[in-house]
């Protein structure tokens, strides 16, 4: 699978997980310790701002929206026609390239679990759809070091080996199933 067809496909998912959002707090607690339901939207938000950034060379400009659903879906729909438009090769982390299809994969993982995390704050099941889940633990291990842990995610979680794609993905970024 592309990094593209990644991106557009943890999108997707992402989406619909947040599409849960209105009729509950946004005080709620999430899988993220630190976040309550609120702030976990505004990471969100500011995952894919970096995306769009690192997709075009420069900021989105758009306004805030009060509404963190609809700034979300505005987001996501403008990360998308930047990969559609043709990104760089390359973009620049601090003074470093990196390939735009490593940037794009990495998204991927950071929007599609923590889609997985406002829908467990909604109290929804939304799995991940299992080749999509498969990819992205692929992308994961590769991305995810010991130096990560207590810092951006949490220890892993024990689960067995044949446990499904999802269930291994988010057991790696050290979340119960």
């Amino acid at each position: 699978m592309s990094a593209g067809e990644l991106l557009e496909r943890s999108l997707a998912y992402s989406l619909g997980s947040v599409a849960g959002t209105k009729a509950v707090s946004l005080g709620r607690a999430t899988p993220c310790a630190e976040w309550n339901l609120e702030e976990l939207l505004g990471h969100l938000d500011d995952s894919l701002d970096a995306l769009y950034e690192g997709l075009t060379g420069g900021r989105i400009g758009l306004l805030r929206h009060a509404d963190r659903v609809c700034g979300f879906r505005t987001r996501a729909c403008a990360v998308l026609g930047a990969w559609a438009a043709g990104p760089p090769d390359d973009v620049l982390v601090g003074e470093r390239p990196l390939d735009v299809r490593v940037m794009a994969a990495v998204g991927a993982v950071e929007i599609t679990v923590h889609g997985w995390d406002v829908a467990r704050a909604c109290g929804r099941q939304w799995p991940i759809p299992e080749g999509l889940a498969a990819e992205l633990l692929s992308v994961a291990q590769c991305v995810v070091g010991e130096e990560d842990r207590g810092v951006r995610f949490a220890e892993p979680v024990a689960v067995p080996s044949r446990a499904r794609p999802e269930t291994r993905l988010l057991a790696f970024l050290g979340r119960r199933h």
